[in-house]
């Protein structure tokens, strides 16, 4: 599978799951799913892993919201009937659901072409050169922030003002590390922008190194997105 094929896929997927109802969603999930096992086989384990984790906290605060407190679901609100909270946990069920199938295509879809590299990858898409480079400073920017907030937490804990595990002390100084972790982020990106890139004329540097994609597709590529166009139709028929 090619990643031009890969990355078309993925976008008619996405919007399947999105733009359909409970069938179309359904079916956006049963093509993603038959991805992951085909594809990634076992590693798709993790990417599962990581669609629940991404998808819990906001499938527990929206329960809060709309089926603890509202008690209705939008659709009712702006209709102006009094509603029920089942309607409300259908709703929450369906953005969740929603944000589970895309989190978990994005995971299977990146761990496809896991033996690569990410700037490999990027440079065999067939994209105009400005989006590849804003793609790969968004990551590059990205990987500077959490290099960031790693050190701005093991200054603290070196310093003693919060500790590795959970305690009251973490609680007491939260906001310290919040500070000091936006501080570093700002720091850091800025003299990455400023004075590193510039002098290293890394911008410059990019667009020859980003040449190189690839125009064709795979049959396998076919396939699959042919699957993610019928279940964009089911979606789009209903």
């Amino acid at each position: 599978m090619t990643p031009n094929g890969a990355a078309a896929f993925a976008l008619v997927a996405v919007l399947a799951a999105i733009l359909g109802d409970a069938v179309g969603l359904a079916a956006a999930g049963l093509i993603v799913a038959a991805f992951a096992a085909i594809e990634t086989g076992a590693r798709s384990w993790a990417a599962l892993r990581r669609a629940v984790l991404v998808m819990l906290p906001l499938a527990a605060f929206m329960l809060v919201i709309w089926a603890g407190i509202v008690g209705r679901s939008p659709s009712e609100i702006a209709a102006g009937v009094p509603g029920s909270r089942t309607a409300a946990l259908a709703y929450v069920a369906g953005v969740a659901a929603r944000l589970f199938v895309v989190v978990l295509l994005v995971q299977v879809v990146t761990l496809r072409f896991a033996e690569g590299t990410p700037f490999g990858l990027i440079r065999r898409l067939y994209l105009p050169l400005g989006a590849k480079r804003v793609v790969v400073v968004t990551l590059s920017l990205i990987e500077t922030l959490r290099q960031s907030i790693d050190r701005a937490h093991t200054a603290l804990i070196a310093g003693g003002i919060v500790t590795r595990t959970l305690s009251l002390r973490n609680a007491a100084n939260g906001w310290l590390l919040i500070q000091t972790v936006w501080l570093t982020a700002i720091t850091t990106v800025t003299a990455r922008l400023r004075d590193k890139w510039p002098v290293e004329s890394t911008l410059a540097l990019l667009d020859p190194a980003l040449d190189g994609a690839e125009r064709r597709l795979a049959v396998r590529d076919m396939v699959w997105i042919g699957l993610a166009l019928a279940a964009l139709v089911i979606a789009a028929a209903r």
